[in-house]
């Protein structure tokens, strides 16, 4: 190989390499997104189902604004959204939403509530009216306290 062709070539190599990593991530991070929100035990509905859901049970609706390959989405599913306590007192209050971030949906909800970044979890009514914005945190105690506030 003529010198004037290694670096070409090796460019190009070290582009496949960097691609093949960082879609393989991708993908790695959506699978444990997935597993991580399964665990959580909540029914998940999208932002449409949430209201009709809310409106036919008198509970209001906590939408979880998130990226399903987000490393503190997961944690907060994690920490926050798998305790027992918090999942009864959502499962008892509200109907639980999941809005992905980079979807139509996530950015007509980023939008129509003009919040930016991810968790975000808001309550709504089942008229999709703004009723709170929580605070996204990683102590399960404090998020039951924001909850129960509602």
């Amino acid at each position: 190989m003529r010198k004037d062709q290694a670096l070409p070539r090796k460019i190009l190599t070290w582009a496949a390499i960097a691609a093949v990593v960082y879609f393989g991530n991708v993908q790695l991070q959506t699978f444990l997104g997935h597993r991580a929100l399964a665990a959580t035990g909540l029914e998940v509905l999208d932002l449409e189902s949430g209201f009709s859901a809310a409106a036919a049970s008198d509970k209001l609706v906590l939408a979880d604004l998130s990226a399903i390959w987000c490393s503190s989405c997961r944690t907060f599913d994690r920490k926050v959204l798998s305790d027992e306590g918090v999942r009864i007192l959502i499962e008892e209050r509200y109907v639980f939403v999941r809005v992905e971030y980079e979807s139509d949906e996530g950015k007509s909800f980023r939008e129509r509530y003009g919040v930016k970044g991810f968790p975000k979890l808001l309550v709504l009514d089942a008229e999709g009216n703004l009723i709170a914005q929580l605070p996204t945190t990683y102590d399960a105690a404090i998020f039951r306290t924001s909850l129960g506030g509602v």
